[in-house]
């Protein structure tokens, strides 16, 4: 049972970190400049297909699959590569606040689709719990009139979409399969789907705009890995709440570097969100304490 414990302990960390660079990786984004959402999206990717390419090669098993696998990997990479896009592109016709709420509805389709696909029930105080980090994300965003549109209703697939993917890799974690060759053949995928595109529509960028997207997508990548080892540790009833300290990364690096103070209804929000996490990390292991008695 004290593993039970440490198990969740780490899952949470790791997805504090997921959080982190998936903050990292919108910041480099948004000050990348203007260019087109599919060349964003490859590079995200292309650079994480990289890394993880490079870790296979030092790993013992180098590229070796699983048996009986490939359905899930390829669930995942489908729904992870779709959400992807579809946020990019909800981001580039949307107000950034409005698209970044619709997305992170993926906690709440990660809890929805593990009762379809892992059989996990949760409980009616982790379904508050993420209900109530929730609301503190709707007062740090604020979201307008304009969600009532098509372009929020991508937002909003986007958001089911990585809640799907995030299901499928903790599946994929379960069947025993390697975080790396997770975040290999999504990374992959992503790039092969984007690719016809960059071609025929490549946009030349400056010094600063590709060292800004290697970051973005170096960024993006410690963000996979995390959360990709995450949801093979603890299920998504236990720890997607703590996804929701993205929105706080955000606001920081807004502040530090774009000069964008947060308003009282900001304010309000992160407390909302920290509280939500503290208490939900502190449950988490009171219970794990009572197993471990018993």
């Amino acid at each position: 049972m004290r593993e039970i414990k440490n198990r969740h302990t780490m899952a949470i960390l790791l997805v504090i970190g997921e959080a982190l660079g998936f903050a990292l990786m919108a910041f480099f984004v948004r000050i990348s400049g203007d260019i087109p959402t599919m060349q964003k999206a490859f590079f995200r990717n292309a650079v994480a297909a990289v890394i993880a390419t490079l870790t296979l090669l030092r790993s013992e098993q180098k590229f070796k699959v699983k048996k009986g696998v490939y359905k899930e990997l390829f669930l995942r990479c489908f729904f992870g590569t779709a959400g992807l896009i579809m946020n990019f592109w909800a981001i580039d016709h949307l107000v950034i606040a409005d698209a970044n709420i619709l997305n992170k509805m993926s906690p709440f389709f990660a809890i929805i689709m593990s009762i379809f696909i892992l059989k996990e029930i949760p409980n009616r105080f982790e379904c508050f719990m993420v209900a109530l980090a929730f609301i503190g994300v709707l007062f740090i965003v604020q979201p307008t009139a304009g969600l009532a549109s098509f372009p929020a209703l991508v937002g909003l697939m986007s958001g089911f979409c990585a809640g799907t993917a995030y299901t499928f890799v903790r599946k994929l974690g379960m069947m025993g399969e390697r975080g790396s060759v997770i975040v290999f053949f999504f990374s992959i995928f992503s790039v092969i789907v984007t690719t016809p595109n960059l071609l025929l529509d490549f946009h030349p960028m400056t010094v600063r705009q590709w060292l800004c997207l290697i970051a973005a997508g170096t960024a993006a990548a410690s963000a996979q890995f995390c959360i990709t080892k995450a949801y093979s540790l603890a299920p998504a009833k236990e720890i997607s709440v703590f996804d929701y300290t993205q929105v706080i990364f955000a606001a920081l690096l807004g502040i530090a570097f774009l000069g964008e103070l947060p308003n009282i209804y900001s304010i309000i929000g992160y407390v909302i969100i920290i509280g939500a996490s503290v208490i939900k990390w502190y449950h988490g292991n009171h219970v794990a304490d009572k197993r471990i008695a018993a």
